[in-house]
């Protein structure tokens, strides 16, 4: 064989030897950061660095991203604003608060203005942490007079008078900004208000027109989606200073007061058959007190509680009998200021109670309570202190919602 075949032959040997160890390399996979080959068998090869981890790994579909990122604490999302465009979109457009929604990842929170703070505060469900919120543009007439609140899905609502009259200031969570209106269809003070799934419900209430003033037996809805207010059939009762709640897939709206003096009745809204049903007598167990604040009420499973802001006792309504049953002493003083600068509310599946502790020696600053009632129980429910002192705020309390996005 001549020298030049001699060498052709070698070359191709050597071209069939190189393409078989790249197949074989082709073959192998990264499994927990080391090399495996085709046999399932670990390689001594050296593990990879990081920066070689990049290559192997898929770009996650958009959805499940999505669903992940859903997943992430409501207060760390301003984080995720600065991570891409895509992330920031997704957060300031609000889609991950759908998709919390569908998938019912729910996350409460209080917004809550105390005495003396010229800004909000949002608290996260365990009150571990809390942020104060941009400072509301408004004049000083709206700072410095009094307020209402209420939650729509990730819209905070607060109602009160600039000098051009009634207005409502609108804070939007994805946006953490606020902005103003939109106007209630009849412009209320001191009215009853409650929040179902994203929409938020308000009855009765002071109107003020031409240095007159009338109370209302109008309700509407307010619905986030369209930044809209959507008239509902009238009470039958006018009300002011009166309380809502929603119980039992229904808009209860509770006391109050009218031309005819203080009201001890209640009524609810049925969407169904789309009217208001009344309910005589409702608060005729509660001692009247002269300049009181609205029936302190919360609704914790389907449950009705108030606090009877004379004595402090905290109490149950029982649907079928009409009445009140005792369950205890709450550990805040509402009895101090007739029921004004406390803070009742369902928080998931607890009371949450904020004011002057009636326990602790520190009374000067707000306290925290938590405590998941029984109804049947004749057993004193169980407070959980979450804070005293540690938050340095007033414990008169202002305003207080609950958002739950």
């Amino acid at each position: 064989m001549s020298k030049e075949k001699e060498w052709v032959t070698e070359e191709s040997s050597r071209q069939d030897e190189e393409e078989e160890e790249e197949v074989i390399n082709n073959q192998r996979s990264i499994v927990n950061g080391y090399l495996v080959d085709v046999n399932g068998q670990e390689s001594t090869e050296v593990k990879p660095q990081d920066a070689d981890y990049s290559t192997y790994i898929p770009s996650l579909d958009y959805e499940l991203e999505n669903l992940i990122l859903a997943r992430f604490p409501r207060s760390e999302y301003w984080k995720l604003s600065s991570v891409n465009k895509r992330f920031s979109r997704l957060v300031k457009t609000g889609e991950l608060f759908k998709i919390r929604r569908d998938n019912r990842i729910n996350e409460p929170s209080v917004l809550m203005l105390a005495s003396g703070e010229n800004c909000w505060w949002a608290f996260d469900q365990g009150f571990g942490s809390f942020r104060r919120l941009p400072v509301l543009p408004s004049d000083f007439c709206f700072t410095s007079g009094d307020k209402e609140s209420v939650c729509a899905g990730t819209h905070l609502l607060v109602s009160g008078r600039e000098i051009e009259g009634l207005t409502i200031w609108r804070y939007e969570l994805a946006m953490n900004k606020w902005y103003k209106g939109p106007s209630m269809i009849y412009p209320r003070c001191l009215f009853a208000s409650a929040t179902c799934g994203t929409n938020a419900y308000v009855a009765g209430g002071i109107a003020v027109a031409g240095g007159t003033q009338t109370v209302h037996n109008t309700v509407e809805k307010y619905d986030p989606e369209t930044r809209l207010w959507t008239p509902l059939p009238r009470m039958t009762k006018p009300r002011k200073l009166c309380s809502g709640c929603y119980m039992d897939n229904m808009f209860y709206v509770i006391g109050g007061r009218n031309d005819d003096g203080e009201l001890t009745c209640g009524e609810f809204f049925d969407p169904e058959t789309n009217q208001w049903n009344l309910i005589p007598e409702m608060l005729k167990d509660n001692p009247v007190l002269n300049a009181h604040s609205p029936p302190l009420i919360a609704v914790v499973n389907n449950e009705l509680y108030s606090i009877e802001a004379s004595s402090n006792m905290l109490k149950v309504y029982l649907k079928k009998s009409n009445t009140w049953k005792p369950l205890g002493l709450v550990p805040v003083r509402a009895d101090s200021n007739r029921g004004w600068g406390v803070a009742f509310k369902s928080f998931g599946n607890k009371l949450v109670v904020i004011g002057a502790s009636t326990v602790l020696p520190s009374r000067s600053s707000m306290a925290i309570y938590t405590c998941s009632p029984d109804p049947e129980s004749d057993d004193l429910p169980e407070w959980e202190l979450l804070d005293n002192g540690r938050i340095q705020l007033s414990h008169f309390i202002m305003n207080c919602c609950v958002m739950v996005a």
